[in-house]
């Protein structure tokens, strides 16, 4: 096979004569600003129709559960029913009412893609501000399990987020939603730190050779979904934050994947109310995403 022109880890470089859809058709993307033909509006539409469901609106306040085990507390603690005015395909949101805010979550979205298939629903169904917190890996660098993580950047190594922004090795969060959700989740009672994830699609893909290159260039856990979702956001211009409990370190450990009381649900769920809370008293100007 013939050596590139130019370094694969640094698209950029590539001359302006190399076609790098011939490495991806991710890579190669050039109509990020170009509307899409097919719209989260139009799916929804043919699922209020199929399912006889009428026009409304989600909750402000909105939690991607990819656990599923806030949906499961929710339910059995604060009641939560079903919402009529979600008419996804392929999910069900899960709403009620706490501290005088309502809230709606979805559960058991998993990964990038899927992720990201629900938050552009949920924005042109009447959610404002979207908190996504679930479970990841510590890196072996990092000793932050049972704690949680801000996640202010995430590298891109998975799919979604090409299609929303062109190449580049990271996606950087909102610096003042970054701001705010770490002066929020500092009032709670679990350690949090602000750092930076690694996005997969491939968790068991997590090799040793890139566990240790993703340590060197300080990255702190590994989860499915961020770079997806703040891709969305910075290219829709939506109000998302990424929260992680770190509660495994990828099954090395014994006693791995423990997550404390209620499967961590109280405490994940009383850190993203913090976050909403601290949201919904900001000014305006404050509550936009950038």
């Amino acid at each position: 096979m013939s050596r590139l022109p130019f370094d694969l880890r640094n698209a950029a470089a590539a001359p302006s004569s190399f076609p790098l859809e011939a490495l991806s058709p991710l890579i190669g993307r050039h109509d990020h600003d170009s509307p899409s033909v097919f719209q989260p509006q139009i799916m929804l539409r043919e699922a209020r129709r199929q399912k006889g469901l009428p026009e409304g609106r989600v909750p402000r306040v909105c939690i991607l559960d990819p656990d599923g085990d806030i949906v499961d507390y929710v339910r059995k603690q604060h009641k939560a029913r079903r919402s009529r005015n979600w008419a996804c395909f392929h999910t069900t949101l899960w709403q009620w009412t706490q501290g005088g805010q309502r809230y709606g979550v979805v559960g058991c979205a998993v990964g990038a893609s899927f992720a990201v298939l629900i938050a552009e629903q949920l924005f042109v169904s009447g959610c404002e501000l979207l908190i996504s917190i679930g479970s990841a890996g510590e890196l072996s660098c990092s000793g932050l399990r049972q704690s949680y993580v801000l996640i202010d950047r995430a590298m891109r190594d998975e799919g979604t987020s090409y299609h929303y922004l062109p190449p580049a090795p990271y996606v950087v969060a909102s610096s003042k939603l970054t701001a705010l959700a770490a002066e929020a989740m500092a009032q709670g009672p679990a350690p949090v730190r602000v750092g930076a994830s690694w996005t997969t699609d491939a968790p068991f893909r997590e090799t040793a050779e890139t566990i240790e290159a993703r340590c060197a260039e300080g990255i702190l856990i590994v989860e499915m979904e961020s770079a997806a979702l703040y891709a969305f956001a910075e290219a829709r211009g939506a109000a998302v934050i990424c929260i992680a409990h770190v509660t495994n370190a990828m099954g090395m450990k014994e006693d791995d994947f423990e997550k404390g009381a209620m499967n961590g649900a109280k405490l994940s769920l009383h850190m993203a109310t913090l976050v909403a809370a601290r949201w919904k008293a900001s000014t305006p100007a404050t509550l936009k995403a950038g």
